[in-house]
């Protein structure tokens, strides 16, 4: 891997390319736009702030060559402040705020709700949070008859505790409970595996707790149980009409061995944490645009009428919302849900809820696929109701949205990303696992036509006590540009309310520290003039790529690359230049012309590689021979069956038909792909008249290089070259250079 001590920028076709064109771009090289600087995050922490301070901040970072702010208020250990958060004298420093960014030309987004977690807060009632289906259970013995009250199901803790929450709004969240049905089951021993992930009770933080699945497998055939630790479906009896409206139950109990299943949904119990004190509360229900416009309203709305009309709007001042990394854990449940699963998946989930006991109903593999099915009708309403929703909400007031999507996510992160009009991802200095992240944004923001990718960098812990500086941070901040970032938002930049106090406020243990205190932040526009430069190149034309990765079906699911593309830590890729692709969006967006896989932004690939597993739904796999059909080269494991239990068994017998036609009825070998060329630090984008390509070097541009690179550099087109070097010299003007 060659490490970054400088970033070459080499203009391969500038001077060939029209004269004006070359000359704009030679201009704005010199003096990147305004819409090129980098950006910060802005942290207000619990109360402590003040009018001159933002002040103070904002013309601080205009005169360091920032360009806007992520702005959050959170809580994280620094003693609370005399403004309350949401007050009048808050909603007015707030507006304060917005006026200042319009007056300096700084862009301001504002995080979805208190806290870094997600949208929520005090306001939020326990009907609108996000909720599980429990239950509870009962043994009887028949024949005989039962007449008695049934237990209530208890509400999971989140992940995460409740610590700091009210006392009223901790009883009032445990009151929350809404009967869903009560079904009666033979008495069975409970066999699914993994069943918090799979029935989405929990989901660890992928980035900092080591084992956390990427994804779940899909259902499998080879490993079935005996009868008897089954439950027939037709032996489900549905007892919820029997429920008196006290809870007891009245049931003639038949010969044999039963469990009485009792289900309800409860609040999971997910809250705003870190948020301020007087922000705590629950999280808005995920599945329901209901409770999204009641959050909305009680929030964003109350900020937007104390704000007023919006001055320089879109050019300058508050003009997005941002959702940043999820970490409010999942839900499975919602007032609806039982009629948006069936209208979705094409049947009632009533008899397959034994399964979210660890029951297997019908088979192992017909359990393991109805909640297959649950987590991606799960994957749709978070999608649709919550994200979507916002974004729509806030485009009627002219905001766009970014999202961080990853980490505690109930969907797949190239799903839940997409929505965004300006995908995020994260790189820290030290610890957590979230490199993979890089590579998700990039993608999205490559196959659907976003023109930016951000990315929260240069994030610390405690460990770093004010160690990191420029120079230190400089390798780190290329390969983001290399592996697809072109704008760098710091983390972070902590809000100073008093003007003359050194070191200053702090995040509590949270870095890299990145304010007008900083010793040597008189010297760091030099350093985002450089950031400026790169981001601005970066966003000229398309990139360059080569194999377009289909992400598996199902949810939650992590895009990580096969080992044969990548390498290193932080990931490089080798040899060709690659994007992945979300299952919808390969159905909706991509097309074929002259062999090649496109997408309707500009973008195209030579070859599809499929996901290494044996399922595949009936819809994509259509999708999948229709490129095939249309000259698509795609290479990748036969599937051997359907994931979901919609249609089944029909539907596994399409996939088998389909995949007849494609891999042939003999042939059951995997066709697979590697990428055997050695591993450079390369990105490259195609303007059309011209190439920008961004190598990070150790040396100077007079450094041999290995000759497939130089190959690279001089067309648009990556090809196969043998490993010979070649002395690369380009032509080196004052302004031109970084």
């Amino acid at each position: 891997m060659l490490i970054a001590a400088a970033l070459a920028v080499v203009l391969a076709a500038v001077f060939a390319s029209p004269p004006a064109a070359a000359a704009t771009l030679e201009q704005e090289f010199r003096h990147p736009p305004e819409a090129a600087r980098p950006w910060a995050y802005w942290f207000f922490m619990d109360g402590n702030l003040s009018r001159e301070g933002i002040t103070a901040d904002l013309e601080a970072m205009k005169a360091a060559g920032l360009g806007g702010v992520i702005l959050m208020e959170v809580d994280v250990g620094i003693p609370r402040g005399p403004v309350k958060f949401m007050s009048p004298e808050w909603r007015q420093l707030f507006a304060h705020a917005v006026r200042e960014t319009e007056r300096l030309g700084l862009h301001l987004t504002l995080n979805a709700g208190p806290g870094w977690t997600g949208s929520g807060g005090p306001w939020v009632k326990p009907e609108q949070s996000m909720q599980h289906l429990v239950a509870s259970e009962v043994e009887v013995t028949g024949p005989s008859k039962f007449n008695a009250p049934l237990p209530r199901p208890a509400p999971r803790a989140p992940y995460f505790g409740s610590k700091g929450l009210p006392a009223e709004l901790l009883i009032a969240k445990d009151a929350f409970y809404v009967d869903v049905a009560v079904l009666a089951v033979p008495k069975t021993e409970k066999k699914i595996a993994d069943l918090d992930e799979k029935a989405l009770y929990l989901r660890h933080p992928y980035t900092s707790r080591p084992g956390t699945k990427p994804f779940l497998p899909a259902p499998a055939r080879h490993f079935e149980l005996p009868p008897a630790m089954v439950i027939p479906t037709n032996r489900v009896v549905d007892l919820t009409g029997r429920l008196g409206p006290d809870g007891r139950l009245t049931w003639d109990v038949p010969e044999g061995q039963w469990t009485i299943l009792r289900f309800g949904r409860t609040s999971t119990g997910a809250n705003t944490r870190p948020a301020p004190a007087p922000g705590l509360g629950l999280e808005c229900d995920k599945f329901d645009q209901a409770a999204l416009d009641a959050h909305f309203e009680a929030f964003v709305g109350a900020l937007l009428r104390e704000v007023g009309p919006r001055r320089k709007y879109p050019e300058a001042g508050w003009n997005m919302l941002h959702i940043d990394s999820w970490e409010m854990g999942a839900q499975n449940w919602s007032g609806a849900f039982r009629e948006e699963f069936h209208r979705r998946r094409g049947y009632d989930p009533l008899p397959w809820l034994p399964a979210v006991t660890g029951r297997a109903a019908g088979s192992l593999e017909q359990s393991e696929r109805f909640l297959w099915d649950l987590r991606q009708t799960a994957q749709e309403l978070v999608i649709e109701n919550h994200a979507r929703h916002l974004k729509d909400l806030g485009r009627r007031h002219g905001f766009g949205l970014s999202i961080e999507p990853y980490d505690m996510n109930p969907c797949a992160d190239l799903s839940l990303g997409a929505v965004a009009d300006v995908p995020m991802c994260e790189f820290w200095l030290y610890g957590f696992n979230s490199f993979f992240t890089v590579i998700e944004a990039a993608s999205i923001a490559h196959t659907h036509g976003r023109p930016i990718v951000a990315a929260e960098a240069f994030t610390s812990s405690a460990a770093e006590r004010w160690q990191a500086h420029p120079a230190s941070m400089k390798t780190l901040g290329d390969w983001a540009f290399a592996a697809g970032v072109n704008r760098i938002v710091f983390h972070r930049y902590q809000h100073q309310p008093e003007l003359n106090r050194r070191p200053g406020m702090t995040m509590g243990p949270y870095g890299v520290h990145w304010e007008r205190t900083q010793t040597w932040w008189d010297m760091v526009p030099a350093y985002h003039e450089y950031l400026a430069r790169c981001q601005y190149l970066l966003r000229r034309g398309l990139p360059v790529a080569d194999v377009l990765f289909l992400g598996a079906e199902g949810a939650p699911h992590v895009f990580r690359p096969p080992n044969s593309a990548v390498q290193g830590n932080p990931p490089d890729r080798r040899g060709y230049n690659f994007d992945a692709i979300a299952p919808e969006a390969l159905r909706e967006l991509v097309s074929v012309r002259d062999g090649r896989l496109v997408v309707p932004h500009g973008m195209s690939y030579r070859v599809l590689v499929l996901p290494e597993r044996d399922t595949m739904t009936p819809a994509l796999l259509r999708k999948v021979r229709d490129l095939v059909q249309a000259g698509a080269t795609v290479i990748g494991p036969r599937p051997e069956k359907s994931p979901s239990l919609s249609g089944y068994p029909q539907c596994d017998a399409e996939v088998q038909k389909i995949a007849d036609e494609l891999w042939g009825k003999e042939s059951r070998e995997r066709r697979q792909t590697g990428f055997p060329l050695p591993c450079e630090i390369f990105c490259q984008a195609d303007t059309g008249h011209s190439t920008s390509q961004f190598v990070p070097k150790s040396l100077s541009l007079g450094e041999r290089l290995p000759r497939k690179l130089v190959s690279r550099l001089a067309t648009p087109e990556p090809r196969r070259s043998r490993r010979k070097e070649a002395l690369i010299s380009w032509p080196s003007r004052p302004g031109t250079n970084l």
